[in-house]
């Protein structure tokens, strides 16, 4: 059966106690992870803490942290402490974000993301392993130190995201999990042929990498106002989050894409709105009543392949919105 996890909203939450109680929340309804983003706001690693510590069963994870404003050894040294305070609970999620926030908020150079996202799944593993690190690469060379604490066991699962199909490929070479978002259930299913050749290359059972897929979920009697807040996010993140997720739904047949991300960027957001149509809305998102987004979410979890789906949120969505979607797709009220 197809897990149900959750991915906790970091936009405008007041307090880490409200994270926290939205874990909580997750954990009573029966979600099997709660993901945790880190954008430009809090930062993921204090926050899964304090989850860590008031959550007893619920997986936790990162998804995602990116791969340059912490070292590889150092995501290794975190991902060991959280499995200890989460007491082998925890998931590390990463990836390389994209260049406007690795750019503009961490003042790194982006570089090639697929190499640099490479070389940090090897050097985390290694810091795991808790043997001397020696590793010499394109973008790190470490020599001389081995984890200075117990080696976490289980050790943690290291998962990445990746949008375009090399990235995936990758993937399913390497990485314990794959992580997608902004694609439809068609969509996940040509991103798993890619998981299955990356294996294949790696002599690897596609089994061994966890397929993950978040789905922007809105769940409201007032399903006007769901949709309206599930297709300010999708614009918002064709528009304005650089080129990965306008060239992903290109991919996947949306000619409109680039145009969308072009009215954003010229500041025409009723534009872009009016482009992200009810076609659109219905084939990335699951936004509606609560019949509705039920339905839409089990068009995903028919999909071949797909291991769980991550129940996530409009940017703009308000605590209330966020605990009635968390309520109606609790897999202790569906049956999961």
């Amino acid at each position: 059966m197809t897990e149900r996890d959750v991915h906790l909203p970091v936009a405008a939450q007041p307090t880490v106690d409200s994270l926290v109680e939205y874990a909580q929340t997750a954990e009573a309804g029966g979600y099997d992870c709660a993901w945790l983003p880190e954008t430009w706001g809090r930062d993921a690693v204090t926050v899964l803490t304090a989850i860590a510590e008031r959550t007893d069963e619920i997986d936790l994870g990162s998804s995602i942290v990116n791969t340059y404003s912490r070292s590889p050894a150092l995501l290794g040294q975190t991902a060991a402490t959280l499995q200890e305070v989460s007491e082998g609970r925890f998931r590390l999620g990463l990836g390389p974000s994209g260049p406007v926030v690795i750019e503009n908020w961490h003042g790194i150079e982006y570089g090639n993301p697929l190499k640099r996202t490479r070389e940090t799944v090897d050097i985390v593993r290694a810091v795991l392993s808790g043997d001397p690190v020696e590793y010499d690469g394109d973008y790190f060379s470490l020599s001389g130190f081995r984890l200075r604490c117990e080696v976490p066991d289980p050790s943690p699962p290291v998962e990445v995201t990746g949008m375009g199909p090399k990235a995936v490929e990758l993937a399913g070479r390497f990485a314990d999990g794959w992580h997608g978002i902004m694609l439809t259930p068609e969509g996940v299913a040509d991103r798993i042929e890619d998981i299955d050749r990356g294996a294949d290359l790696g002599d690897r059972d596609p089994d061994d990498v966890q397929v993950t897929i978040g789905v922007t979920c809105c769940a409201l009697e007032d399903a006007s106002r769901a949709r309206d807040l599930a297709r300010q996010h999708t614009a918002f993140y064709i528009g304005g989050m650089g080129t990965f997720y306008r060239d992903a739904l290109e991919r996947q047949g949306y000619d409109e894409a680039p145009e969308i991300h072009d009215a954003w960027q010229a500041g025409d957001r009723e534009r872009a709105l009016e482009l992200v149509d009810e076609a659109i809305l219905d084939d990335l998102c699951a936004a509606g009543t609560p019949a509705e987004v039920r339905e839409q979410v089990e068009r995903y979890e028919a999909v071949d392949g797909i291991d769980a789906v991550a129940v996530s949120f409009p940017r703009g969505a308000d605590e209330a919105d966020v605990t009635q979607t968390m309520d109606v797709l609790a897999p202790a009220e569906s049956g999961h």
